[in-house]
């Protein structure tokens, strides 16, 4: 089980979040994209193995989303930060 770092309320077990996906990832606007744009912004999504950043859910929590920087292939938590922010994160 995962231990995710909320930066709002501190560690706690991964049961109480939900994954929200890629993070930093730009919607499109609606008069500016076709059926298979919005197809491809929606159904296909980066899967690197490695660091991903990605946006959290504290559901049964403080119920804000924020983001981390998680190892794919370790699921190790290098940081976790805000929504308004984008630290530097090691290759």
């Amino acid at each position: 089980m995962l231990r995710i770092d909320c930066p709002h309320c501190g560690p706690r077990d991964e049961t109480e979040f939900v994954n929200g996906g890629e993070a930093h990832v730009a919607r499109p606007a609606p008069d500016a994209i076709d059926d298979a744009g919005w197809a491809e912004y929606l159904f296909f999504h980066r899967n690197p193995r490695g660091l991903l950043r990605e946006q959290w859910l504290h559901a049964y929590g403080c119920r804000r989303w924020f983001h981390t920087a998680r190892d794919t292939a370790s699921h190790e938590i290098v940081a976790t930060y805000g929504l308004n922010e984008m630290p530097e994160l090691p290759e």
